[in-house]
């Protein structure tokens, strides 16, 4: 009987690695991504110093990491909360779908129907 238990030193070296090799490939687009781009979440315009630009990421557009042109033209730069959302948010479509296909019910409810009559009756 064999046993199937992974060996704890190759698990870690093999981590090791691939943690080497995303360090060494993010420090490089990272870096262009910085110097390219203002400072400054692009979803919610969050801006960043060099005292926290370490809160600040670089986002893969098509959510391929190892599509880095030169340009920048498939990187965006967001803070890691945003970051966060635009993974969970792309998990999600691809476990659900899109629900393109299902047709919403346009909305009945106008929270603002009125107010321009209640603002011009408060003028008065």
């Amino acid at each position: 009987m064999t046993n199937n238990k992974p060996d704890p030193a190759k698990m870690e070296r093999i981590l090791a690695e691939q943690r080497a090799y995303n360090a060494t490939r993010e420090k490089g687009y990272r870096e262009q991504a910085l110097k390219l781009y203002p400072w400054v979440c692009g979803r919610c315009t969050r801006e960043f110093t060099h005292k926290n630009v370490r809160e600040l990421t670089v986002h893969h557009k098509d959510h391929d990491h190892d599509n880095n042109p030169s340009d920048g033209s498939n990187w965006e730069l967001l803070c890691i909360y945003c970051h966060d959302e635009e993974h969970t948010k792309f998990v999600n479509f691809v476990r659900y779908g899109s629900g393109a296909d299902e047709v919403e019910a346009p909305a009945t409810h106008n929270p603002f129907a009125g107010l321009k009559e209640k603002m011009d009756k408060e003028k008065k």
